[in-house]
């Protein structure tokens, strides 16, 4: 990461990404009987409630004034 915001939101987008992914292939599981319905049903939830979740963050963090540390005028932890 380099410690601003941008780069910070676009990692969230491909991690909230990925849960879709997670979700897709928990349909696929469930459709071949790899998990049965309360593996299913559980794993639903989490992954729309995690998704639910990282949108909301993200949507804060790009409406937020302060745009990471990088960006900090007295920033004396530059590596």
């Amino acid at each position: 990461m380099k410690d601003g915001n941008k780069e910070f939101v676009n990692f969230l987008t491909i991690s909230k990404g990925s849960i879709g992914e997670v979700r897709s292939q928990t349909y696929r599981a469930f459709d071949y009987e790899y998990i049965n319905q309360e593996e299913f049903d559980f794993l639903i939830q989490e992954t729309v409630s995690l998704s639910e979740r990282l949108g909301k963050f993200i949507s804060y963090l790009r409406n937020s004034e302060y745009k990471g540390v990088k960006f900090k005028k007295d920033n004396k932890n530059i590596e």
